[in-house]
């Protein structure tokens, strides 16, 4: 009875150590429409990053308000980058890969802005 009851132990152990999770799998959207910067990531911008104290007129770099967002994430190659756009910066962070991740406090990927931002890179970042 007593080996029974270790070999039940040791298999369980041994279930529980397989159901690890090592990676998280993130299942975006593809946007296969062109994305206008105006009309489809400035208002995602301004819902979910220019508010007060973070990426609006007087809070953290890049400035996201509508007036400000396409000329402030031009400011700074790192923001941008048509030649490897996964490796931009903005989409690093939108992404979590570089943190902290953002939008803060909202979840990841509020409107599929990842996807949007994503998409206007490899279209080739335009002030569209």
């Amino acid at each position: 009875m007593r080996n029974i009851k270790i070999t039940a132990v040791i298999i369980g152990l041994l279930f529980m150590a397989s159901c690890v999770k090592d990676d998280t799998v993130i299942i975006q959207p593809v946007v296969t429409k062109t994305v206008s910067f105006k009309k489809d990531l400035v208002p995602l911008f301004t819902k979910n990053c220019a508010l007060g104290g973070c990426h609006n007129d007087g809070g953290k770099a890049p400035v996201l308000t509508s007036a400000k967002a396409y000329n402030s994430l031009k400011a700074d190659a790192a923001y941008i980058n048509v030649s490897h756009p996964e490796n931009s910066e903005l989409y690093q962070f939108l992404t979590g890969k570089l943190s902290p991740a953002m939008p803060m406090g909202a979840s990841t990927n509020p409107g599929n802005l990842n996807a949007y931002v994503l998409a206007w890179i490899k279209q080739g970042a335009k002030n569209n």
